[in-house]
């Protein structure tokens, strides 16, 4: 099995769009210089050992060298050695909005980044555990099953928006039914769903249902986004800016409903939180965990990694050797 040990890392890979339009600005900035001298092939010719090609290999290079060093830095390793563990966890779907109204920005930078980022850290909070991740918005959509595999469950965090969605709402109570068909097994416990939402339902189903999944071994938690005031919700119409509209084409208002996420959490039997202070939210979360019974399952998996990221590292060196070597071939010196 593949993996990052720091999965983190590969986020300043987004890095190379500003590297890449420095690159073109002093690439742009070469050819000005060039021009306030004299005649642009005249003055290349004049300069030893320099071509415009030669400058777009050193370019390339540092763009190659800024990939190597990152990979290195995220460590990538592969599975080495794999064995049968037996261990004891909770099932816990993770049950993320992803509806248009989470767009909203009435926290920063908006709901959904916010929604997001909280569900990357109670994955990584609740590691040991089986995470399962729903998408919903006007339906609600198994994104990933019961998994021991954290890194991936992130991947599909990071990915997850509106455009996944095959209809727009907010069906909770379709998600709650997701979350009980992924449970397998016929044991009423270890079962646990986090619901991160603004709340705006449509579903008057939803509350019956949680209280359904609870006397069946469910505990439901939510985790409320947004502000009681609400904002409009952006939208992107004909490539210009502007908020959704209702049919008389006035901006629709879109508001935090707590009472209905405290109503789902109480039939539920857990808890609900607003969004203010994740690290309080997620010890609390993981408090509750702890104290579940849980089951004993066996399954195997990679108990050794080894890195390579001697190898992107080694080849990022190399690259700055060509990149040394390059440089030097690029003094300008008159022709003899």
């Amino acid at each position: 099995m593949f993996r990052f040990e720091h999965i983190d890392h590969l986020w300043y890979l987004l890095g190379i769009i500003p590297l890449v339009f420095l690159l073109a600005m002093a690439w742009k900035w070469h050819l000005n210089q060039g021009k306030k001298v004299g005649d642009l092939t005249l003055v290349e010719g004049l300069a030893q050992n320099t071509s415009p090609r030669l400058r777009q290999w050193q370019n390339a290079l540092i763009i190659f060298i800024f990939l190597m060093l990152i990979i290195a830095w995220s460590n990538p390793q592969w599975g080495a050695k794999r064995q049968k563990v037996s261990t004891k966890s909770a099932d816990i779907f993770i049950a993320l909005d992803i509806s248009n109204s989470m767009y909203s920005q009435d926290v920063a930078p908006s709901r959904m980044d916010q929604a997001k980022r909280f569900a990357m850290q109670l994955t990584e909070k609740l590691k040991g555990e089986r995470i399962g991740l729903i998408l919903f918005a006007g339906n609600a959509y198994l994104q990933m099953p019961l998994t021991n595999d954290y890194a991936a469950a992130q991947l599909f965090i990071q990915s997850a928006n509106p455009g996944l969605a095959g209809s727009q709402g907010t069906a909770i109570g379709d998600a709650i039914q997701k979350a009980k068909d992924g449970f397998s097994g016929d044991e009423k416990y270890h079962r646990v769903m986090v619901i991160i939402s603004d709340g705006e339902d449509h579903d008057t189903e939803a509350l019956t249902q949680a209280k359904t999944v609870h006397e069946e071994g469910m505990i439901i938690f939510t985790v409320g986004v947004g502000t009681a005031q609400g904002s409009f919700i952006p939208m992107q119409v004909r490539g210009n800016e502007d908020w959704k509209r209702d049919d008389q084409g006035q901006p629709v208002r879109t508001k935090l409903n707590e009472t209905l996420l405290q109503a789902l959490a109480q039939e539920g039997g857990g808890s609900y939180f607003y969004l203010n202070s994740a690290n309080d939210i997620i010890d609390e979360i993981d408090k509750k965990v702890d104290v579940m019974e849980k089951r004993e399952f066996e399954e195997r998996s990679f108990t050794e990694y080894e890195s390579y990221y001697q190898v992107f590292l080694g080849m990022g060196i190399l690259g700055m050797i060509l990149f040394w070597s390059l440089s030097n071939n690029l003094l300008i010196k008159p022709k003899s």
